[in-house]
């Protein structure tokens, strides 16, 4: 790869490539994952500051006001001596340093113990925090921060709170993944466990444990907790980056089914209000991408990234969100843990409002973080802001999970504001004084795409490893439509020789093979409906075996009917082939990806 942008940025890279094979021997797999990403956020910064800072790439050596690393491409991009960004940086140049240096950032290996260790500390230290926070936040704060939140979300939370007030608040399913009371897929329509919050808080054990109210006797078996008996979250780690995993929090089964009730109610109502449907995003990240792109064209718009920003949503802040709306704030309130198990230091108590995996941690931190970022505008602005000013403010900020978008006239209020509330802004993934925008996975220089493709798994040594074999095959792919043909041929060797079996196909075939501008060659045709076949290695996978029968079988059945998103009853009829017939016998997420040998479609 690195030969490969040599040729296109006129360059050569013989010295680098001897630096990566020399300190790989006596680094290890951490000198790619952990001391190339240094670099490559380095340069960012570097592109945002507009020249070359001297603390900056650390563990490298110098050439004039240049790291000697990469010098080839650095040269085209910044002045050799003095370091300034060039008036007319070489776009490819950019592109290249950020692919070379930062495609195995996010490799999925498991840390070491340490490492892990020292993330569960954090998770501790950062809850302190939290709890410090709330302490400092002064009256003033608290008040106009109800203020501003009643004036964004008055229509929307108002419909909800009328709705629950109602009894309009039914079950609609079970989350996918796993619980804290380690139950399976379909176990958790067998749910004998909930809680006296839920109770009390709209969400009656009889209409959500019981399919109908004749089967009232199975209430006898149901476990009633109080608050201190609650089962708490499950803390977990998962691998994220070589140096720290990603720590995240699994709810009993009885919390992310209450949760699941409330969150369609609330995402449906923010997208019938035109403004907020504008400023929150939820399931479609290409806004924010088109935002970034802009403003790394026009400079007008600056992209920030917050630091474990859903650890640090507090408990507080939501209950200051909703604290005009009684019987949503009293649903919600419900909903989340307030005790997490945290390997290595016991069971905690939380002042978060929920940890990652919960349901209603994404919309309730982009809501939180919505009415900060106006508070820091208001802030800017030096006016008391008004809805009529918050809709002039559409198209110019957005609020993606923890990405934001504000405008750059007022990003230093904004981020004071922030940081007012306890958040912290990662400054080496915010951007607003350059040219260079990233946000929701999405890069940019000067209005340019400069995004990358990153190796997310090990490359496998034989297609019985599944999960690896498809992630080279999708990396290769990705490659080949960033340009990067003469890596992919080096890439098709490897796979071929791995596999022996590898066509190839379209984008939407089932078969394991590499995409081509020209289409999919077909290497014979079937005899019976005369349709062209390839050979190669589809991926498959079963649900595990998980029988249901008796009132959880009836309640799932009945929860399937009512999350049809508005299909008419008889569709199941007409097409019985749309569900899944065998879901009382079979369900939940495979433990194992495997791959088979077949004939299949190249398309």
């Amino acid at each position: 790869m690195a030969y490969e942008y040599a040729i296109w940025c006129y360059t050569s890279i013989t010295m680098d490539c001897k630096t990566v094979h020399s300190r790989c021997e006596h680094e290890g797999l951490s000198f790619l994952t952990i001391t190339l990403p240094s670099f490559g956020k380095d340069f960012e910064k570097s592109l945002d500051q507009g020249k070359v800072d001297h603390n900056l790439f650390q563990g490298f050596s110098w050439k004039g006001g240049l790291p000697k690393f990469l010098w080839g491409f650095l040269d085209r991009v910044f002045d050799r001596t003095s370091g300034v960004l060039l008036d007319d940086p070489d776009i490819e140049a950019i592109r290249a340093i950020r692919q070379l240096t930062l495609m195995f950032s996010k490799v999925n290996l498991p840390c070491t113990s340490e490492r892990e260790r020292a993330a569960y500390a954090q998770y501790i230290q950062c809850e302190q925090e939290v709890r410090r926070n709330d302490r400092r936040l002064s009256s003033t704060n608290k008040a106009e921060f109800s203020r501003i939140a009643s004036m964004l979300f008055a229509v929307p939370f108002t419909a909800v709170d009328r709705k629950i007030y109602n009894g309009e608040m039914v079950p609609v399913k079970h989350g996918p993944g796993a619980t804290a009371d380690k139950l399976s897929s379909n176990a958790k329509f067998r749910l004998r466990t909930w809680t006296e919050r839920l109770e009390n808080g709209n969400f009656p054990a009889g209409e959500f444990l019981l399919p109908s109210w004749s089967y009232y006797d199975v209430l006898d078996d149901v476990d009633l907790l109080e608050p201190g008996a609650e089962i708490p979250v499950r803390v977990i780690s998962v691998p994220k980056t070589l140096k720290t995993p990603r720590i995240i929090g699994i709810e009993p089964a009885a919390m992310q089914y209450a949760q699941q009730s409330v969150l369609p109610m609330i995402l449906d109502a923010l997208n019938e209000v035109d403004y907020l449907s504008s400023m929150l995003g939820f399931d479609d990240q290409e806004p924010n991408q088109l935002m970034a792109k802009e403003g790394s064209l026009k400079g007008e718009l600056a992209t920030l990234d917050l630091s474990e920003a859903s650890d640090r949503v507090s408990n507080q802040h939501v209950r200051l969100l909703l604290d005009r709306h009684q019987h949503l704030s009293d649903a919600v309130d419900a909903c989340p843990s307030r005790k997490a198990d945290v390997p290595g230091h016991g069971v905690v108590r939380l002042a978060k409002f929920a940890s990652m995996g919960s349901a209603l941690c994404f919309p309730f931190e982009a809501m939180v973080f919505l009415t900060v970022v106006m508070m820091g505008i208001q802030k800017s602005l030096n006016t008391s802001l008004s809805l009529s000013d918050v809709k002039r403010l559409k198209g110019s900020v957005r609020i993606y999970g923890d990405d934001i978008i504000v405008p750059v006239d007022h990003v230093n209020e904004v981020v004071r504001m922030l940081h007012t509330f306890g958040y912290v802004v990662n400054t080496g993934k915010s951007f607003w004084t350059g040219k260079f925008r990233e946000s929701c996975g999405k890069e940019y220089y000067d209005g340019h795409d400069v995004s990358i493709v990153k190796v997310r798994q090990i490359f496998p040594t034989q297609p019985r490893h599944a999960t690896e074999t498809i992630s080279l095959v999708s990396f290769r792919n990705q490659l080949y439509w960033a340009g990067l043909w003469q890596t992919c041929r080096w890439l098709d060797d490897y796979l071929r020789r791995m596999m022996k079996y590898y066509p190839v196909v379209e984008s939407t075939s089932s078969v394991l093979g590499r995409q081509s501008v020209l289409g999919f060659q077909p290497e014979r045709t079937g005899r019976h409906l005369h349709n062209p076949l390839v050979k190669g290695w589809v991926v498959s996978s079963k649900p595990p075996k998980d029988f249901l029968d008796g009132p959880g079988a009836l309640l799932k059945c009945f929860l399937r009917q009512n999350g049809r998103e508005k299909e008419p009853s008889w569709l199941d009829a007409l097409y019985p082939n749309s569900v899944d017939e065998r879901h009382l016998e079979r369900a939940g997420r495979p433990h194992a990806v495997n791959t088979k040998l077949r004939w299949s479609s190249p398309f």
